[in-house]
């Protein structure tokens, strides 16, 4: 353990020469880069049922990248190595191993860019087609193979993809998942004329295609095509403070593990307007999703292998105890919607005081879609047959999630500010994790910041989140003092205090979780040091979620870049 440490921490010395000199000349060209550790010591926890039994042997997990890019005239080249010996807990123990997990050689030279091995793309809002990666997450669908983009005329972007994902560490075998094509034009209308160019009116307007090709199984009971294409279209127009999105895709029928084979066509539609001026935003979303879990591998559920991406259009809350309840995307149904407004009280009025205040509210709610199963002499198949109709408009019966939130950000004077915040959550358990019925909880916050002097400052975070179901009654306290711009120490806990029954009709221990960090800054290194617990849960980025095991240990947090 004290070997792996001083390994991270040699490391990060030399990063931090790294930064303040090197850079990035080299052989003629630049050199750029990054680097991140995560490694956490696990102790035993009898009160979180940690032992010997459970840890395996595995006391000490470590996940690290160095990405490094080289670039030199009209040529670019890049390498990632990544390690998880063994994977943190939580993380896919597939990922298990050490390697090269990117690389990639681009050219690029007047209107015409070319790469070659692994790259990320995105088409419009993402519906038919987005490969990114999201450490935390542990996610990363990133396309090994071709990429061409082409700007024939001046607000005309053409790009055309070919390639397989990335499925942990596993090498492309048509055997073990398919691949996939794309393409995407989009026009921005007001830069191909000229006399549009200072318009009030600006629009953009775009068509994607993918198609996945993964060889039949001959061992299934269907005949599952071999080619599944997904189309979409979209605008974007801005007038003065008004703006207007829209894309919908249609997907063609995927019989997958993900929606038991039936042989549906998928549906998507994202629809969003906002209204800014100063002092004021409101932003408008919906969506309706229908049938639109899309893999290169038609057996596997879990996360791997997404060719696409739909955004929640809920609240992504950054407290602690607001995070126990995170939504996670329903691929193959919802219909939801969001609203967001944001409104600043002038400074020197009764309710804004000295230095003005800024009120927000968020309203987002995610049900189910109409279904109506398709009947076959009075019973229902759904496996091999087109499985349900739905109304397009029709919104179904089920409640998957609600919450409306109200913050309050202050400024008291020239060292003290809040914010306040109260949330009210609808959280349906077993659509997002399987099991628990529906759950209803109120959730306070107050962060509370205090300049000490120019350079030091204390700040201390008060949640309190209730529920007759579930978790029970839980308080949270959090203190951190930051000696700015290089410190900063905190201490934190977390306590259920109010015993709720398990689910063996026994009444639930309380459990402390509590933490202490430390982190150092200079430069873009930063480095963080973590003891205590980890409550088990789910991990939630952008709607894509993990399940995250209770832990207890040190962890270490290392990242820079140059």
């Amino acid at each position: 353990m004290m070997k792996k440490i001083l390994l991270a921490l040699i490391i990060f010395t030399l990063l931090s020469e790294i930064n303040q000199g090197f850079a990035q000349n080299l052989l003629g060209g630049q050199v750029r880069g990054d680097f991140q550790l995560d490694a956490q010591y696990y102790n035993k926890d009898k009160e979180l049922g940690i032992n010997d039994s459970t840890l395996n042997g595995k006391k000490f997990g470590s996940n690290a990248y160095l990405n490094v890019t080289y670039e030199l005239g009209n040529f670019t080249a890049g390498v990632r190595y990544e390690h998880y010996l063994n994977p943190l807990n939580g993380f896919d123990n597939q990922y298990e191993g050490n390697g090269f997990a990117y690389r990639f050689l681009s050219y690029k030279k007047d209107n015409l860019e070319v790469t070659a091995g692994n790259f990320y793309e995105q088409f419009g809002n993402g519906i038919i087609l987005r490969s990114y990666q999201e450490w935390n997450l542990g996610f990363d669908n990133s396309i090994d193979g071709i990429r061409v983009k082409y700007r024939p005329y001046k607000g005309v972007t053409f790009k055309g993809i070919v390639g397989s994902q990335r499925y942990f560490w596993q090498k492309y075998d048509s055997d073990n998942r398919g691949y996939l094509r794309g393409a995407d034009l989009e026009f921005s209308v007001n830069e191909m004329f000229s006399k549009l160019e200072n318009c009030k009116t600006q629009v953009i307007i775009g068509g994607s295609w993918v198609s996945k090709y993964q060889k039949d199984d001959p061992t299934s009971n269907y005949k599952l095509p071999e080619n599944v294409s997904a189309f979409a279209g979209r605008m974007n127009i801005n007038h003065g403070n008004f703006g207007f999105t829209a894309e919908y895709a249609n997907k063609i029928n995927d019989p997958t593990e993900a929606n038991s084979y039936i042989f549906k066509n998928g549906q998507a539609l994202l629809v969003s307007a906002n209204y800014t001026k100063k002092g004021l935003g409101i932003t408008l979303s919906a969506k309706r999703i229908d049938n639109m879990s899309f893999k290169t591998n038609r057996t596997i559920e879990d996360i791997p292998l997404d060719i696409n991406f739909i955004s929640p259009l809920t609240r992504q809350h950054g407290y602690t105890l607001l995070g126990l309840y995170p939504y996670s995307t329903q691929a193959n149904g919802e219909m939801g919607g969001e609203a967001q407004l944001t409104y600043f009280i002038k400074k020197n009025t009764w309710l804004g005081g000295k230095y003005g205040t800024e009120l927000s509210l968020n309203y987002s709610r995610v049900q189910s879609i109409d279904i109506d199963s398709i009947k076959i002499d009075g019973m229902v198949p759904y496996s091999g047959t087109k499985g349900y109709k739905s109304d397009f408009f029709k919104i179904g019966n089920e409640l998957y999630f609600e919450d409306i939130t109200f913050e309050l950000d202050h400024k008291f004077s020239k060292k003290f500010k809040g914010v306040f915040s109260i949330s009210g959550l609808s959280y349906n358990k077993t659509v997002m994790e399987g099991e628990g019925g529906m759950i209803y909880a109120i959730a306070e916050v107050t962060d509370l910041t205090y300049k000490l002097t120019p350079t030091k400052s204390l700040r201390a975070e008060i949640q309190h989140l209730s529920t007759e179901q579930d978790l029970g009654n839980i308080a949270y306290g959090m203190i951190e003092f930051d000696i700015a711009p290089n410190w900063f120490f905190s201490v934190a806990d977390q306590y259920n205090y109010q015993k709720k029954n398990n689910e063996n009709g026994e009444q639930a221990d309380r459990i402390h979780y509590f933490s202490g960090s430390m982190g150092y800054t200079k430069g873009t290194t930063r480095i963080t040091l973590t003891y205590g617990r980890v409550r088990q849960g789910l991990l939630c980025v952008g709607g894509v979620c993990r399940q995250v095991p209770a832990s207890s240990g040190l962890t270490i947090g290392i990242s820079s870049s140059f």
